[in-house]
């Protein structure tokens, strides 16, 4: 049973960075290589049953733990319970839509390194551009890294101390102490635990690098256009310019348009699962700030994963805010293609005609930048400016981000939470 390996368009394997590698083993969010026979797609669907069947016992178990410590006022305790369950909940959600479309993001990651992933052979230099953007990403994986190292050494603890606790806070329906139920049990939770933060950091890093190589590609197209437009200048075939800066355009365009494809394919690949990752952010955030407030020097577990949603949250804001940034500028790139110049050279009347038909169309084309959205509720961006054409309104709006919304409703959370912990100490 081989994961897809992405290739290059010449069938030369891509390096992928360690988030990825290690993501690409995670049997639940990584599609099987098109070559893998029918028995071993069979275990693969036996596997994800497998992990269904774990993560419902996981959910219904965390869920009687918080429902105990409700009845009972334990705030704290009750919050203690929360982040995990929140990540596991979330987890189930992204798990079935991605179910059910492996085959459709196989594909879709097909034309992604062969057509958009910057080939680091045949541009060095944007390839390091691109990866350098990807290094807050990883700072971020290593964290992620790090809170389940913390939660994996437990079961070690456990059985030195012979105490028996599991990963995380859990109410089982039945006797959960002896042996031959609480091994597998504990085996469970390492299980979940480790394909549930391959998913954080994993698939945040693929989408990630899927926007950064997107937006990359755009760049690529505007120095080709400026590039090959110098070019026509120096010549300066007078009868054939107008001709030449058109051909050049429409081959441009169709750069373009194949972009702009691939930006919908990845809208269409991710809406669902940014607005579930999203909608649980708020939340997550604030029993994780809570618990780190309360008391940081026992939660400092809490600490780095709050600091780690946060940054991630951040970074992929900012990312979705450059390729917005880029897209909104390709209308410009049309329009100062020195078309002007171009035309007081040119000799041939009916072509020029026709370049300023074809520059018009183009920026016609690209008049509206382009966002990663959640379910179209909201956009990926640190902050989403909507240009208004001029033939409308002679101003900007300016909208708050969905990022910024987030931590502003995690810290409104918090403030109630803490609040609620003082009138409870107070009593």
């Amino acid at each position: 049973m081989v994961r897809y390996v992405p290739r290059f368009a010449d069938g030369q394997k891509v390096k992928l960075a360690w988030p990825l590698a290690i993501f690409r083993l995670n049997h639940i969010f990584w599609p099987l290589d098109p070559s893998t026979g029918q028995w071993a797609r069979y275990l693969d669907k036996v596997l994800a049953v497998g992990m269904t069947l774990v993560f419902m016992l996981n959910n219904d178990a965390e869920l009687r733990y918080l429902r105990f410590q409700a009845r009972n006022r334990n705030l704290d305790a009750f919050l203690s319970g929360m982040p995990t369950y929140l990540i596991l909940v979330e987890a189930q959600f992204r798990s079935l839509h991605i179910l059910m479309h492996l085959e459709k993001l196989q594909k879709f990651l097909e034309i992604f390194y062969a057509n958009i992933y910057i080939d680091p052979r045949k541009e060095p230099e944007m390839f390091r551009k691109v990866d350098g953007k990807m290094l807050i990403n990883r700072m971020v994986s290593a964290m992620y890294g790090a809170v389940i190292s913390l939660y994996l050494i437990s079961p070690v603890f456990s059985i030195i101390n012979k105490s028996k606790d599991f990963l995380y806070s859990m109410i089982f329906p039945f006797n959960s102490d002896p042996l031959y139920l609480f091994v597998p049990l504990l085996l469970s939770n390492v299980w979940v635990g480790v394909v549930i933060d391959s998913m954080m950091f994993g698939e945040t890093s693929l989408l990630c690098e899927l926007i950064i190589h997107l937006n990359g590609s755009y760049l690529l197209l505007k120095r080709d256009l400026q590039l090959a437009i110098e070019k026509i200048l120096v010549a300066r075939d007078r009868p054939q310019m107008a001709k030449q800066l058109k051909v050049l355009i429409i081959k441009t365009l169709k750069k373009n348009v194949a972009l702009n494809q691939f930006g919908q394919q990845l809208e269409g690949q991710y809406t669902v699962r940014v607005f579930i990752m999203f909608a649980f952010a708020a939340g997550l955030l604030c029993a994780l700030s809570f618990k780190a407030y309360t008391n940081p020097m026992a939660n400092y577990i809490y600490a780095i994963w709050f600091g780690a949603k946060t940054v991630e949250l951040l970074s992929l804001g900012q990312i979705g805010s450059d390729l917005a940034f880029t897209t909104d500028s390709l209308s410009s790139m049309y329009y100062l293609t020195h078309w002007e110049q171009i035309l007081q050279y040119s000799t041939n009347p009916s072509e020029n005609l026709r370049l300023l038909k074809l520059i018009n169309l183009s920026i016609e084309m690209n008049s509206k930048p382009f966002y990663v959205t959640g379910l179209k509720y909201f956009r990926v961006s640190l902050q989403a400016v909507l240009k208004v054409s001029e033939k409308r309104v002679q101003s900007q709006v300016h909208q708050l981000s969905a990022v910024l919304q987030i931590l502003q409703a995690s810290f409104s959370y918090f403030t109630f939470l803490t609040s609620m912990q003082r009138r409870q100490m107070s009593n």
